[in-house]
């Protein structure tokens, strides 16, 4: 299936309400529809959760026509806008990131998250003109939200993080970015001033320390993102019923908190 334009457009217009997009981000089309029937507006991917559960280490490891027939098994399970995380894009040629991103789109997707690590920012600005590109030729506004590193791998003197920060979202968005988003930033204060002085909307992500989704839509936060936290806690939580299952054989630990295979099953059934 080809993206649809109407639900790229409807996902631009998520980050410029009044209300913080919260997005509690899935890896694979059961968690998908899963997290659609909650309630969610749009449906945003963990590379690292679709990675794992596919039997992949995280850090583009997965093999791209993997990663694409995933992505296009999910936008078959659900009917909402889906943005999909791209890592670095796959490639450091910005011209291949751009054939991927079509491919993304063709299987489904109308945004984008791509990041730029290590990297110098005119390589991600690269790679984000070929994937807006792509987008234009498939006739879909592609979300491309450029994800910055700053904070996450210390990549400046902490005080000259928001600068830098502020700096690499100016020459993402002058590329064709359509938000900033900074993983690693929590302090309120910090926060207030990207926010504001950013032109993009701004993404963070869930961790220890970060205010609660109420405040961080008074300091200016566009979107809020769970990464990989959901999975995270879910394999944690799989791997002590497993291990307790294991030892003791006791079928009662796997009902506490289950949801009923009927539900289930009527989920996946009602695409």
């Amino acid at each position: 299936m080809t993206a649809r334009p109407d639900l790229a457009t409807s996902f631009h217009r998520l980050h410029h309400g009044s209300e913080l997009l919260i997005l509690a981000n899935a890896w694979d089309a059961g968690s998908a529809r899963l997290i659609e029937s909650l309630g969610a507006r749009a449906i945003a991917t963990t590379s690292a959760g679709l990675a794992w559960a596919l039997g992949y280490a995280d850090g583009e490891a997965l093999p791209v026509p993997l990663l694409v027939s995933t992505v296009a098994t999910i936008a078959r399970a659900i009917r909402l806008p889906l943005t999909i995380d791209l890592e670095a894009g796959y490639s450091e040629d910005p011209a291949k990131v751009g054939e991927i991103a079509a491919r993304a789109i063709d299987a489904g997707a109308i945004g984008i998250n791509i990041e730029d690590g290590d990297a110098p920012p005119d390589s991600l600005s690269a790679k984000i003109a070929q994937a807006k590109q792509a987008g234009t030729r498939t006739g879909v506004d592609l979300f491309v939200n450029a994800r910055t590193d700053v904070y996450l791998r210390d990549l400046a003197p902490e005080a000259s993080r928001v600068a830098e920060t502020l700096a690499r979202a100016e020459r993402y968005r002058q590329a064709g970015a359509s938000g900033i988003f900074v993983p690693g930033l929590t302090d309120p204060a910090e926060i207030r001033q990207i926010a504001t002085a950013s032109k993009l909307p701004l993404n963070v992500m869930a961790r220890p320390g970060l205010p609660p989704a109420s405040e961080l839509a008074r300091l200016g936060v566009r979107r809020l993102s769970a990464g990989s936290g959901i999975a995270q806690a879910l394999w944690g939580r799989a791997a002590s019923l497993a291990e307790a299952f294991l030892k003791e054989g006791r079928s009662e630990l796997l009902s506490d908190g289950a949801m009923s295979y009927g539900r289930i099953n009527e989920l996946v059934a009602e695409r």
